[in-house]
């Protein structure tokens, strides 16, 4: 069973990576919002924009890694589909 966990452990890391990176830009578009009701301000706008673009780009990430963590490499996952195609050709 350590084998198992340990075959795991790079793509958690990955995880939690990504969620800390999440929450620290997160936080900061906390702190954007707060300053944006003090007044407008075009670079603060862009910013916010600038770190949802981040963002989305980390769920993102966040979601593939997860993927491949339930259903294996995309190649694997190809390979599979494509063996039982050809075993569903030949019955």
């Amino acid at each position: 069973m350590s084998r198992l966990a340990g075959s795991f452990s790079p793509d958690m890391e990955t995880i939690t990576r990504i969620h800390e990176k999440i929450d620290a830009l997160s936080e900061r578009r906390v702190e954007l919002w707060h300053s944006l009701s003090a007044g407008r301000d075009p670079a603060v706008i862009d910013e916010i924009k600038s770190i949802d673009a981040q963002l989305d780009a980390l769920w993102a990430e966040q979601r593939a890694v997860r993927a491949r963590i339930r259903f294996g490499e995309h190649q694997e996952i190809v390979r599979r589909a494509r063996a039982e195609e050809r075993l569903e050709r030949a019955a």
